[in-house]
Protein backbone atom coordinates (compact mmCIF):
# COMPACT_ATOMS: atom_id res chain seq x y z
CA UNK A 1 0.00 0.00 0.00
CA UNK A 2 1.79 3.81 -1.06
CA UNK A 3 1.24 6.14 1.92
CA UNK A 4 0.27 9.52 1.72
CA UNK A 5 0.99 12.49 4.47
CA UNK A 6 -2.03 13.55 6.47
CA UNK A 7 -1.79 17.36 6.39
CA UNK A 8 1.58 19.12 6.22
CA UNK A 9 3.64 17.40 9.26
CA UNK A 10 1.51 15.04 10.37
CA UNK A 11 1.92 11.23 10.14
CA UNK A 12 2.17 8.82 6.64
CA UNK A 13 -1.05 6.95 6.43
CA UNK A 14 -2.09 4.33 4.07
CA UNK A 15 -3.38 6.34 0.74
CA UNK A 16 -6.82 4.02 0.63
CA UNK A 17 -8.25 4.35 3.68
CA UNK A 18 -11.21 2.32 5.27
CA UNK A 19 -14.66 4.44 5.34
CA UNK A 20 -16.71 2.25 8.53
CA UNK A 21 -19.87 3.64 8.17
CA UNK A 22 -21.58 1.61 6.15
CA UNK A 23 -20.42 -1.52 8.75
CA UNK A 24 -23.25 -0.28 11.24
CA UNK A 25 -25.46 2.58 9.51
CA UNK A 26 -27.17 3.39 6.47
CA UNK A 27 -26.87 0.61 4.39
CA UNK A 28 -28.89 -1.99 4.82
CA UNK A 29 -28.68 -4.94 7.38
CA UNK A 30 -24.98 -5.06 9.69
CA UNK A 31 -22.24 -8.51 9.77
CA UNK A 32 -20.62 -7.26 12.77
CA UNK A 33 -18.87 -10.81 12.21
CA UNK A 34 -18.32 -10.02 8.80
CA UNK A 35 -17.01 -6.49 9.41
CA UNK A 36 -14.96 -7.90 11.95
CA UNK A 37 -13.04 -9.90 9.67
CA UNK A 38 -12.96 -6.84 7.05
CA UNK A 39 -10.52 -4.69 9.16
CA UNK A 40 -8.65 -7.16 10.49
CA UNK A 41 -8.16 -7.68 6.30
CA UNK A 42 -7.20 -3.87 5.88
CA UNK A 43 -5.06 -3.95 8.80
CA UNK A 44 -3.09 -6.99 7.14
CA UNK A 45 -2.82 -4.95 3.92
CA UNK A 46 -1.81 -2.15 5.32
CA UNK A 47 -4.51 -0.25 5.24
CA UNK A 48 -4.29 1.89 8.62
CA UNK A 49 -6.43 4.34 8.29
CA UNK A 50 -10.45 3.65 9.79
CA UNK A 51 -12.83 6.01 9.56
CA UNK A 52 -15.68 6.11 11.92
CA UNK A 53 -18.13 8.76 14.14
CA UNK A 54 -20.10 8.97 17.08
CA UNK A 55 -23.18 9.20 14.99
CA UNK A 56 -22.58 6.19 13.10
CA UNK A 57 -25.10 3.76 14.42
CA UNK A 58 -25.30 6.01 17.01
CA UNK A 59 -22.23 4.92 18.59
CA UNK A 60 -22.55 1.11 17.86
CA UNK A 61 -20.00 1.93 14.62
CA UNK A 62 -17.35 3.01 17.67
CA UNK A 63 -18.07 -0.23 19.53
CA UNK A 64 -17.84 -2.31 17.02
CA UNK A 65 -14.14 -1.18 15.95
CA UNK A 66 -12.68 -1.35 19.47
CA UNK A 67 -11.76 -4.91 19.64
CA UNK A 68 -10.00 -4.42 16.57
CA UNK A 69 -8.29 -0.96 17.42
CA UNK A 70 -7.54 -2.22 20.74
CA UNK A 71 -6.16 -5.30 20.02
CA UNK A 72 -3.86 -4.28 16.97
CA UNK A 73 -3.65 -0.34 18.39
CA UNK A 74 0.25 0.30 17.39
CA UNK A 75 -1.51 -0.85 13.20
CA UNK A 76 -4.32 2.18 13.19
CA UNK A 77 -4.52 5.71 12.23
CA UNK A 78 -8.19 6.35 14.21
CA UNK A 79 -10.04 8.67 12.96
CA UNK A 80 -13.67 9.62 14.57
CA UNK A 81 -16.42 12.68 14.59
CA UNK A 82 -18.75 14.64 16.69
CA UNK A 83 -21.26 17.45 15.80
CA UNK A 84 -24.35 14.87 14.41
CA UNK A 85 -26.80 14.63 17.59
CA UNK A 86 -29.99 12.55 17.51
CA UNK A 87 -32.93 14.56 19.63
CA UNK A 88 -36.84 14.06 20.07
CA UNK A 89 -37.66 15.80 16.32
CA UNK A 90 -34.65 14.21 14.79
CA UNK A 91 -30.91 14.92 13.63
CA UNK A 92 -29.51 18.43 14.20
CA UNK A 93 -26.02 20.09 14.75
CA UNK A 94 -23.77 20.86 17.76
CA UNK A 95 -20.65 22.28 17.52
CA UNK A 96 -20.58 23.91 20.99
CA UNK A 97 -17.10 23.69 22.66
CA UNK A 98 -19.05 21.86 25.65
CA UNK A 99 -20.49 19.08 23.30
CA UNK A 100 -16.73 18.78 21.49
CA UNK A 101 -15.68 17.61 25.17
CA UNK A 102 -18.41 15.36 26.25
CA UNK A 103 -18.50 14.19 22.58
CA UNK A 104 -14.67 13.29 22.62
CA UNK A 105 -15.15 11.60 26.15
CA UNK A 106 -17.83 9.49 24.90
CA UNK A 107 -16.21 8.47 21.79
CA UNK A 108 -12.97 7.43 23.88
CA UNK A 109 -14.84 5.48 25.93
CA UNK A 110 -17.28 3.25 22.87
CA UNK A 111 -13.92 3.04 21.45
CA UNK A 112 -11.16 1.80 24.40
CA UNK A 113 -9.00 3.81 23.64
CA UNK A 114 -7.02 7.21 25.58
CA UNK A 115 -6.54 9.09 22.37
CA UNK A 116 -7.61 9.31 18.87
CA UNK A 117 -5.47 10.13 16.15
CA UNK A 118 -7.63 12.33 13.81
CA UNK A 119 -11.01 14.16 15.65
CA UNK A 120 -12.95 15.89 12.72
CA UNK A 121 -15.93 18.54 13.30
CA UNK A 122 -18.76 16.34 11.76
CA UNK A 123 -20.99 19.15 10.42
CA UNK A 124 -20.77 22.73 12.22
CA UNK A 125 -24.14 24.73 13.10
CA UNK A 126 -23.26 28.21 11.84
CA UNK A 127 -24.79 29.91 14.95
CA UNK A 128 -21.33 29.01 16.81
CA UNK A 129 -18.00 30.69 15.82
CA UNK A 130 -16.16 27.86 14.29
CA UNK A 131 -13.08 29.58 16.40
CA UNK A 132 -14.93 28.69 19.57
CA UNK A 133 -15.54 24.87 18.33
CA UNK A 134 -11.81 24.68 17.29
CA UNK A 135 -10.77 26.37 20.32
CA UNK A 136 -12.39 23.43 22.45
CA UNK A 137 -10.68 20.87 20.22
CA UNK A 138 -7.58 22.12 20.42
CA UNK A 139 -8.22 21.73 24.28
CA UNK A 140 -8.47 18.01 23.53
CA UNK A 141 -5.12 17.67 22.03
CA UNK A 142 -3.27 19.80 24.57
CA UNK A 143 -5.08 17.49 27.19
CA UNK A 144 -3.79 14.19 25.22
CA UNK A 145 -6.98 13.16 23.93
CA UNK A 146 -6.35 13.58 20.24
CA UNK A 147 -3.45 14.07 18.38
CA UNK A 148 -4.83 15.51 15.28
CA UNK A 149 -7.49 18.20 14.17
CA UNK A 150 -9.80 18.04 11.16
CA UNK A 151 -13.32 19.68 9.57
CA UNK A 152 -15.95 18.20 7.37
CA UNK A 153 -18.24 19.32 4.84
CA UNK A 154 -17.13 22.98 5.62
CA UNK A 155 -16.46 26.10 3.62
CA UNK A 156 -13.08 27.75 2.33
CA UNK A 157 -13.47 30.71 4.98
CA UNK A 158 -13.98 28.16 8.07
CA UNK A 159 -11.47 26.09 7.09
CA UNK A 160 -9.21 29.56 7.20
CA UNK A 161 -10.87 30.73 10.31
CA UNK A 162 -10.05 27.54 12.34
CA UNK A 163 -6.58 26.85 10.86
CA UNK A 164 -6.03 30.31 12.65
CA UNK A 165 -7.10 28.97 15.52
CA UNK A 166 -5.14 25.83 15.77
CA UNK A 167 -3.93 23.89 12.60
CA UNK A 168 -6.28 21.35 10.66
CA UNK A 169 -4.50 18.38 9.31
CA UNK A 170 -7.52 17.12 6.61
CA UNK A 171 -10.67 18.53 5.70
CA UNK A 172 -13.13 15.38 4.81
CA UNK A 173 -15.25 16.24 1.76
CA UNK A 174 -17.57 14.02 -0.79
CA UNK A 175 -15.36 14.10 -3.76
CA UNK A 176 -15.60 11.09 -6.44
CA UNK A 177 -15.98 11.39 -10.29
CA UNK A 178 -20.07 12.07 -9.67
CA UNK A 179 -18.92 14.62 -7.03
CA UNK A 180 -16.16 17.34 -7.91
CA UNK A 181 -17.56 20.61 -6.06
CA UNK A 182 -14.63 20.51 -3.99
CA UNK A 183 -12.41 21.27 -7.24
CA UNK A 184 -11.24 24.83 -7.04
CA UNK A 185 -11.46 27.03 -3.89
CA UNK A 186 -11.56 24.41 -1.39
CA UNK A 187 -8.80 22.30 -2.83
CA UNK A 188 -6.47 25.37 -3.22
CA UNK A 189 -7.21 26.70 0.22
CA UNK A 190 -6.45 23.00 1.26
CA UNK A 191 -2.91 23.03 -0.48
CA UNK A 192 -2.23 26.98 0.18
CA UNK A 193 -2.63 25.65 4.45
CA UNK A 194 -1.01 22.41 3.73
CA UNK A 195 -4.27 20.36 4.55
CA UNK A 196 -5.17 16.79 3.45
CA UNK A 197 -8.31 16.24 1.62
CA UNK A 198 -9.93 12.97 2.93
CA UNK A 199 -12.17 11.72 -0.21
CA UNK A 200 -15.17 10.22 1.93
CA UNK A 201 -18.26 8.58 -1.11
CA UNK A 202 -14.97 7.98 -3.47
CA UNK A 203 -17.14 5.39 -5.53
CA UNK A 204 -20.35 7.45 -5.43
CA UNK A 205 -21.90 5.30 -2.59
CA UNK A 206 -21.60 2.62 -4.66
CA UNK A 207 -22.51 3.61 -7.98
CA UNK A 208 -19.24 3.96 -9.62
CA UNK A 209 -18.69 0.30 -8.43
CA UNK A 210 -20.87 -1.09 -11.52
CA UNK A 211 -22.54 -3.47 -9.32
CA UNK A 212 -25.45 -1.35 -8.84
CA UNK A 213 -28.18 -1.35 -11.91
CA UNK A 214 -31.97 0.08 -10.58
CA UNK A 215 -33.23 0.90 -7.10
CA UNK A 216 -34.78 -2.58 -6.71
CA UNK A 217 -31.43 -3.80 -5.91
CA UNK A 218 -31.83 -1.50 -2.21
CA UNK A 219 -33.32 -2.78 0.76
CA UNK A 220 -35.99 -1.53 2.72
CA UNK A 221 -33.38 -0.17 5.42
CA UNK A 222 -31.27 1.36 2.94
CA UNK A 223 -30.92 5.14 3.25
CA UNK A 224 -29.72 5.83 -0.54
CA UNK A 225 -33.46 5.13 -1.14
CA UNK A 226 -33.82 8.84 0.67
CA UNK A 227 -31.02 9.72 -1.84
CA UNK A 228 -32.04 12.53 -4.68
CA UNK A 229 -29.16 10.68 -7.69
CA UNK A 230 -31.12 6.99 -6.51
CA UNK A 231 -34.39 8.28 -6.99
CA UNK A 232 -36.34 7.30 -10.12
CA UNK A 233 -35.18 9.25 -13.11
CA UNK A 234 -31.98 10.16 -11.47
CA UNK A 235 -30.64 6.93 -11.35
CA UNK A 236 -31.11 6.00 -14.33
CA UNK A 237 -29.36 9.11 -16.33
CA UNK A 238 -26.55 8.34 -13.40
CA UNK A 239 -25.93 4.52 -14.41
CA UNK A 240 -25.64 5.55 -18.11
CA UNK A 241 -22.74 7.97 -16.81
CA UNK A 242 -21.42 4.55 -15.13
CA UNK A 243 -21.85 2.75 -17.59
CA UNK A 244 -19.74 5.10 -19.72
CA UNK A 245 -16.87 4.68 -16.74
CA UNK A 246 -17.41 1.09 -17.32
CA UNK A 247 -16.19 1.10 -20.23
CA UNK A 248 -12.93 3.64 -19.80
CA UNK A 249 -12.00 0.83 -16.92
CA UNK A 250 -12.30 -2.26 -19.07
CA UNK A 251 -9.64 -0.92 -21.81
CA UNK A 252 -7.60 0.47 -18.44
CA UNK A 253 -7.85 -3.65 -17.85
CA UNK A 254 -9.34 -2.33 -14.00
CA UNK A 255 -12.92 -2.58 -12.59
CA UNK A 256 -14.93 0.77 -12.29
CA UNK A 257 -14.48 0.95 -8.83
CA UNK A 258 -10.49 0.63 -9.14
CA UNK A 259 -10.56 3.09 -11.92
CA UNK A 260 -12.72 6.02 -10.08
CA UNK A 261 -10.25 5.39 -6.81
CA UNK A 262 -7.30 5.30 -9.38
CA UNK A 263 -8.59 8.80 -10.41
CA UNK A 264 -8.70 10.24 -7.40
CA UNK A 265 -5.20 9.33 -6.30
CA UNK A 266 -3.65 10.47 -9.21
CA UNK A 267 -5.68 14.20 -8.67
CA UNK A 268 -2.57 14.98 -6.13
CA UNK A 269 -0.49 13.03 -3.19
CA UNK A 270 -2.74 15.29 -0.69
CA UNK A 271 -6.00 13.41 -1.69
CA UNK A 272 -7.04 10.59 0.57
CA UNK A 273 -9.55 8.09 -0.76
CA UNK A 274 -11.92 6.44 2.21
CA UNK A 275 -14.28 3.73 0.48
CA UNK A 276 -16.63 2.07 2.48
CA UNK A 277 -17.64 -2.16 2.29
CA UNK A 278 -18.09 -3.79 5.55
CA UNK A 279 -16.88 -6.93 2.66
CA UNK A 280 -13.50 -8.77 2.35
CA UNK A 281 -14.02 -8.72 -0.81
CA UNK A 282 -14.81 -4.96 -1.92
CA UNK A 283 -11.89 -4.04 0.66
CA UNK A 284 -9.41 -5.99 -1.63
CA UNK A 285 -11.13 -4.65 -4.72
CA UNK A 286 -10.85 -1.33 -3.87
CA UNK A 287 -7.12 -1.98 -2.28
CA UNK A 288 -5.76 -2.82 -5.26
CA UNK A 289 -6.60 0.63 -7.41
CA UNK A 290 -3.46 1.48 -6.04
CA UNK A 291 -0.82 -0.02 -7.88
CA UNK A 292 -3.71 1.25 -10.98
CA UNK A 293 -1.41 3.72 -12.65
CA UNK A 294 -3.92 6.09 -15.16
CA UNK A 295 -1.84 7.78 -18.04
CA UNK A 296 -3.11 11.34 -18.25
CA UNK A 297 -4.73 10.43 -21.52
CA UNK A 298 -7.18 7.81 -18.72
CA UNK A 299 -7.48 10.29 -16.58
CA UNK A 300 -8.96 13.04 -18.86
CA UNK A 301 -11.31 9.80 -20.47
CA UNK A 302 -12.75 9.12 -17.15
CA UNK A 303 -13.44 12.93 -16.05
CA UNK A 304 -14.66 13.14 -19.65
CA UNK A 305 -17.06 10.25 -19.25
CA UNK A 306 -18.83 11.62 -16.11
CA UNK A 307 -19.64 15.52 -17.26
CA UNK A 308 -19.72 17.93 -13.89
CA UNK A 309 -23.05 18.67 -15.02
CA UNK A 310 -24.43 15.87 -16.18
CA UNK A 311 -25.31 14.15 -12.58
CA UNK A 312 -28.48 13.88 -11.81
CA UNK A 313 -29.55 14.72 -8.05
CA UNK A 314 -28.22 16.33 -4.99
CA UNK A 315 -25.93 14.31 -2.89
CA UNK A 316 -28.44 14.70 -0.19
CA UNK A 317 -31.72 15.01 0.27
CA UNK A 318 -32.74 18.68 1.31
CA UNK A 319 -32.31 18.54 4.98
CA UNK A 320 -28.90 17.12 4.76
CA UNK A 321 -27.85 19.84 2.20
CA UNK A 322 -28.78 22.46 4.69
CA UNK A 323 -26.03 21.31 6.68
CA UNK A 324 -23.16 20.77 4.45
CA UNK A 325 -21.19 24.32 3.14
CA UNK A 326 -20.71 26.16 6.07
Amino acid sequence: MIRRRMGAGGPEVSAIGLGCMGMSHGYGGRDDAESTRTLHRALDLGVDHLDTADMYGFGANERLLSPVVRARRDEVFLATKFGNRAGADGMYVDSSAAWAREACDASLDRLGVDRVDLYYLHRRDPATPIEETVDAMADLVRAGKVRLLGLSEVSPATLRAAHAVHPIAAVQMEYSLFTRDVEGEMLGTCRELGVALVAYSPVGRGLLTGAITGRDQLAADDWRAGVPRFAEGNIEANLRLVAEVREVAAEIGCTPAQAALAWLLAQGEDVLPIPGTKRVRWLEENVAAADVRLTDEQQARLRAAVPADAVAGERYPEVGMRTVGH
